[in-house]
């Protein structure tokens, strides 16, 4: 009795088929017995609106997510912030007492200068010393103000929901 020796296989191909068919069905029944309703957050929480205003005062509403830099958000809907230049956070502040390092090295240029105003412009992280020493270098003193930040630096949160971020006069980036 010589058997083809992929029958075997091809047999255990259909027993597992079947099995993980019949799972994932139990598994989809029993998701839809349980009530994720309270636990789920819903799009809208997760969603930001930014406004947008560039140097001629022209406006644009953009819609971001928590957790995306200001800078994504503005390359992601064409709006020209300048080079991206972030090579990871340099730490989290957990609370008042504890910031914690994440070994990041942080922005590495400042070609990406915006300004905050409005809801939630309080409420973003202080600027590092990283941050501040790019701002000064890139931006002569009378561009740079109190609500100077890279857009790169700026991470999005609920409370910044109907944020303005206003984009100055860039400098040169693309000099052969």
């Amino acid at each position: 009795q010589d058997q083809d020796p992929t029958s075997g296989a091809m047999a255990f191909f259909q027993v597992t088929r079947r099995a993980a068919s019949f799972g994932a069905r139990r598994c989809v029944s029993a998701l839809a017995l349980t009530d994720f309703g309270a636990n789920v957050p819903s799009a809208a929480e997760k969603c930001v609106k930014v406004h947008f205003v560039d140097p001629s005062g022209a406006r644009k509403t953009v819609t971001g997510l928590v957790g995306q830099s200001v800078w994504e958000v503005g390359t992601e809907n064409d709006i020209d912030l300048g080079p991206g230049n972030m090579t990871g956070v340099e730490h989290a502040v957990r609370s008042e007492r504890w910031i914690e390092p994440l070994f990041g090295e942080g922005p590495t240029s400042g070609f990406d200068h915006v300004l905050l105003k409005g809801n939630g412009a309080d409420t973003v992280v202080p600027k590092s010393w990283n941050e501040e020493k790019h701002l000064d270098e890139y931006w002569a003193d009378e561009d740079l103000y109190p609500e100077s930040r890279l857009a790169s630096t700026l991470i999005l949160s609920k409370e910044m929901d109907g944020i303005s971020v206003f984009v100055p006069d860039r400098i040169l980036d693309n000099i052969p």
